[in-house]
């Protein structure tokens, strides 16, 4: 796909979705930065600021299978990939698919379970496939988990191990609408019989597949290659950051920077893209020290600073 049809298409998606969800604009196209970069989008707000809304209302634009999960304590792993059940009348095992068998998966409140269960997920967002007693079944394509979160404050969350967390390519919040928005959300329900809104498929799987590979076809100077990598070695040089961003993490920021210029329907990346993208893909990937965390100390803030100490190069 072109990058013209490309951007066309997504801003087709936005406003679809925006039909749905009451929420920022950047938001919503932060969400898609994450899918176009093929990665997966980790929502984190507290409950019933529309994260779930969100997720239902993209899979459904998006034309593509949607399984949503929802994360409790005594969740187990099979329940997530599926299981080996007994055949009686052939006397033979069948696996029984799993809800993780979709394009879209959501994993509503993934910090709600432990992470054993948590973890199986791992293989399937890094390899798009599951392993069940030895035997390895691939996802379908597209394949990406849209997960949710309530802040680890709350009673009954646990919070993700790193490993995990790492495998998010982007992570943002839908935060609370302002008043007119908040007026609108009301409007719209008013209009309506069902409590949810519905969204019409504008895209299909086979274009999505295709939407996918349009970053591939994006340019980035060597400049800008450049100033990535002194973004994610500036966060593990920080003496604040414990853990900074990994080689993993820099390569998500050049996808999703490619991303965010085919989002806007550019065939090269510029140092804004870089901006734009930078925080909600490497900020939650930082792990603090113990005396940042005292001092409440913000990872948004430290990939700020880092970002002002870093010269900006000229494309």
């Amino acid at each position: 796909m072109e990058v013209a049809d490309a951007s066309s298409a997504l801003e087709s998606v936005l406003d679809e979705v925006g039909s749905a969800v009451v929420a920022d604009r950047d938001f919503l196209e932060t969400v898609l930065l994450g899918i176009v970069g093929r990665g997966h989008v980790l929502l984190e707000d507290v409950p019933g600021t529309g994260k779930t809304l969100t997720a239902r209302s993209v899979a459904s634009a998006l034309g593509l299978s949607f399984s949503r999960i929802q994360f409790t304590p005594d969740l187990l792993p099979a329940d997530v990939t599926g299981t080996n059940i007994y055949n009686e009348r052939d006397g033979t095992f069948e696996f029984s698919k799993g809800p993780i068998f979709a394009n879209v998966v959501l994993a509503d409140e993934i910090n709600r379970a432990p992470p054993k269960t948590q973890s199986a997920l791992l293989e399937a967002m890094g390899e798009g496939q599951v392993t069940v007693d030895g035997d390895t079944y691939e996802l379908p394509q597209p394949f990406f988990v849209m997960a949710t979160q309530n802040p680890v404050e709350m009673e009954g969350t646990f919070e993700l191990p790193e490993a995990q967390v790492d495998r998010f390519a982007v992570k943002t919040a839908i935060g609370y609408p302002d008043q007119d928005g908040e007026v609108e959300l009301l409007r719209r329900r008013r209009g309506r019989e069902s409590k949810s809104p519905s969204v019409d498929a504008v895209l299909g799987p086979e274009q999505v597949r295709s939407l996918r590979t349009t970053p591939e076809t994006v340019h980035v100077e060597d400049d800008l290659l450049e100033y990535m990598a002194a973004i994610a070695r500036g966060t593990r040089e920080d003496r604040r950051v414990d853990v900074g961003v990994s080689p993993r993490g820099t390569q998500r920021l050049f996808e999703a920077s490619r991303a965010r210029a085919v989002v806007v329907g550019r065939d090269f990346v510029t140092p804004d893209d870089v901006k734009r993208v930078v925080g909600p893909v490497l900020a939650h990937r930082l792990v603090l020290t113990p005396d940042a965390r005292v001092d409440n100390v913000d990872a948004t803030a430290v990939i700020a600073d880092v970002l002002d100490e870093i010269p900006v190069p000229t494309v």
